[in-house]
């Protein structure tokens, strides 16, 4: 309760002051949780790749107040400077947000992600890391037994509903062989949101036989939000 309550001086105290543009990036750099949290709330702009990739490093490995509000600024500043935060250093980043354990996190990283999509280095990058989760995923929960706890499951769901949500956007840099082995194995997944997923990504491939059965069988899934995608 204490702590709390000093966080909520400090949010106040930051609140009322006037702080410039380098007094923000001071704190994106060397401040702490409020502070951070503040500073990228606050932050207006980003004047070079430098200042960017201060910003994106706030995205992972620190407090989840500071990863959201890192993530709501990056896809707000993206739209924008896309070209500042177009740094190789950043691509394993925003890769990493995208399986953050805050949705919302998740959501925000991908909107960025797609506000850089025209870096072509970064969209095959992305591209390829999403697959490799999914794989990796998928390769995890097959080795899962009947003893192993429901959240080890839904933490793999989890990262292949993030993954394959961003590769409706990024799926023309992927290798099609593997993006349809994907779809055929989670198509089949027991989780409809993966499917309802699945289904939205069927919709952005290019047709042959073997995604044709796949999209019949997803048009008369069990699940209505999963049928409705192709109504």
């Amino acid at each position: 309760m204490q702590e709390n309550n000093q966080d909520y001086k400090k949010a106040i105290e930051l609140c009322e002051g006037n702080y410039t543009h380098n007094d923000l990036i001071s704190f994106l750099k060397n401040g702490n949780t409020i502070e951070r949290q503040f500073a990228a709330l606050n932050l207006t702009t980003v004047n070079s790749n430098s200042e960017a990739n201060t910003l994106m490093s706030n995205l992972v490995g620190v407090d989840g107040k500071i990863r959201e509000a890192a993530a709501l600024k990056i896809a707000e500043l993206t739209k924008i400077h896309s070209k500042k935060f177009a740094d190789k250093i950043n691509y394993k980043l925003l890769s990493q947000a995208t399986i953050d354990i805050d949705g919302n996190v998740c959501r925000l990283a991908i909107i960025s992600a797609v506000n850089l999509i025209e870096d072509k280095n970064f969209s095959k990058f992305y591209a390829n890391e999403m697959i490799t989760i999914i794989q990796n995923a998928l390769d995890e929960m097959s080795k899962f037994t009947f003893r192993d706890k429901k959240y080890k499951i839904n933490k793999q769901i989890f990262k292949i509903y993030w993954c394959i949500e961003a590769l409706i956007d990024f799926n023309p840099y992927c290798n099609f062989q593997k993006l349809q082995q994907i779809v055929e194995k989670c198509s089949n997944l027991p989780e409809y949101t993966i499917r309802e997923k699945c289904a939205k990504l069927i919709c952005t491939l290019p047709n042959n036989d073997i995604l044709k059965t796949i999209k019949n069988t997803l048009k008369h899934d069990e699940n209505y939000y999963v049928r409705k995608i192709f109504e």
